[in-house]
C-alpha cells in the first residue's frame, strides 16, 4: 500500500501528463534556457524562518533541475507579513522567469493582501509549486476522553497557544459547535514545550500538534488519543497521513454538518489555510513556456529523495504540493467574504474566548 507521499507523487506524475497536455503547442525549442544566467528568489520574511529555510531548500534544486543549471541566489525582504516583498515582486521585477517568490500562506490570506498597504493580487501569480506539512491532529488524554462526549460531566480541558488559537487548533472550535463536544478552553500558552509540560502536570487534556514525535511515545502507552486530523491536500483532495495511523479526518467528520452558507466559506477558507503552507511562484505575466519549466524543475525536485530528506529536517510531514493545488488554495481564500472570514470569531466568543 502506498504512503501518503508516494501517493503524491504519483499525483504529481499524472498532473505532468497534464500540464504536458495543455502546453502542446510549444516546440522543445520554445523552453527558454537559463545557462549563464541568476535567478533571484524573494523571501518576504526574515532570515531563520520556516519560508526562508524552504526557499534555501527549493533552490539548489531549481539550480540542478532549470534548464542551463542557472545560479539562484536568495534574498530576504522581510516586512509588513510579508507584504513589503510582494508589492516589489508585482511592480519592480519582469515576468522573464528571473525572479521569483517564496511565499507563505499568510501572504495571500485576504486578511493581509486587502489591506490598504498591499499593492498585488494573489490569484495573477504564477505558481510553480507549494510545500505543505502534512495536516495536524487534535490529541486528548485517555482519562479524559469519555467526558468529551458527556455534557454532564466536567468539560475537558483544551490548552492553545497564543491568545486565540492557531488554525492547527481551530477545528475543536468546529467540534464544540457541531459534533456537541464537551470542552473549554485555556489560552495563551508561549509555545509547544509549555503546552506539553501543561499536559504532563494535568492542567490541560487537549491540545494539537502536527509533529507526531512529540506524542508517539504518550500514544504507544496509552496516555493519548488521536481524536481526528486536519489532512493535506492532494491532488485536490483532502487526504490522511501515514503517520497518524487510522485516525479520522476532520473534514470528514464535519461532513453535512454545516447549513448555514457563510459558514460553510468560513470552513472552506479555515480549509485552505490549513491545507497551504509555502509556495513559489513567478511574476503575473510570466509567459507559459517560463512558467512550464519552472513547474517541470519543481516535479522533478519533488520526486527526488534528497530534497525530500532535507525537507523532513526542516518541518515533519513535509511534502509538496502541485501548482494546481495551491491555485486552487489561493482562489478559494481570495474568494472567502470578510463576514465568512469573521466566523470563527464568533464561535471563539461563543465559547469564552476573547478576540477583538
Amino acid at each position: 500500500m502506498l504512503g501518503w507521499r508516494d501517493r503524491l507523487i504519483a499525483v504529481w506524475i499524472i498532473g505532468l501528463a497534464m500540464v504536458g497536455a495543455n502546453w502542446s503547442g510549444a516546440s522543445a525549442q520554445d523552453a527558454p534556457s537559463f545557462k549563464g544566467k541568476t535567478i533571484t528568489m524573494l523571501v518576504g520574511s526574515e532570515p531563520g524562518g520556516g519560508t526562508d529555510a524552504s526557499g534555501r531548500v527549493i533552490a539548489p534544486y531549481l539550480r540542478k533541475y532549470l534548464p542551463g543549471e542557472p545560479n539562484v541566489v536568495v534574498q530576504n525582504m522581510p516586512g509588513a507579513s510579508g507584504i513589503t516583498a510582494l508589492n516589489y515582486f508585482f511592480h519592480r521585477t519582469q515576468p522573464d522567469g528571473l525572479t521569483a517568490v517564496m511565499g507563505s500562506i499568510s501572504m495571500v490570506d485576504p486578511m493581509n493582501f486587502r489591506r490598504s498597504s498591499s499593492q498585488y493580487d494573489p490569484k495573477t501569480l504564477r505558481f510553480a509549486g507549494g510545500v505543505g506539512r502534512g495536516g495536524t491532529v487534535i490529541f486528548v488524554s485517555k482519562d479524559a476522553e469519555p467526558r468529551l462526549y458527556d455534557k454532564t460531566a466536567k468539560p475537558v480541558v483544551i490548552g492553545s497557544v497564543l491568545a486565540v488559537p492557531r488554525f492547527a487548533m481551530q477545528p475543536a472550535l468546529w467540534c464544540i459547535e457541531y459534533l456537541g463536544w464537551n470542552a473549554t478552553w485555556i489560552t495563551g500558552y508561549h509555545g509547544t514545550n509549555e503546552i506539553m509540560l501543561a499536559l504532563d502536570r494535568g492542567e490541560i487534556e487537549m491540545t494539537s500538534t502536527g509533529n507526531i514525535f512529540q506524542i508517539l511515545d504518550r500514544i504507544k502507552s496509552g496516555k493519548l488519543k488521536i481524536l481526528n486530523q486536519s489532512g493535506a491536500i492532494e491532488g485536490g483532495k483532502i487526504v490522511s497521513r501515514a503517520d497518524f495511523g487510522d485516525a479520522p479526518l476532520f473534514p470528514d467528520q464535519m461532513k453535512g454538518k454545516i447549513k448555514d452558507p457563510t459558514a460553510q466559506q468560513a470552513f472552506d477558507y479555515w480549509t485552505a489555510l490549513n491545507s497551504g503552507d509555502k509556495w513559489l511562484a513567478l511574476a503575473p505575466g510570466t509567459p507559459g513556456s517560463t512558467l512550464a519549466v519552472y513547474r517541470e524543475a519543481f516535479r522533478k525536485a519533488a520526486a527526488d529523495p534528497e530534497f525530500l530528506e532535507r525537507g523532513e529536517r526542516i518541518s515533519d510531514g513535509f511534502a509538496p504540493m502541485s501548482p494546481r493545488d495551491v491555485e486552487s488554495i489561493v482562489q478559494t481564500l481570495a474568494d472567502t467574504p470578510t463576514e465568512a472570514i469573521d466566523y470563527t470569531k464568533v464561535l471563539m466568543r461563543k465559547q469564552g474566548i476573547r478576540v477583538q
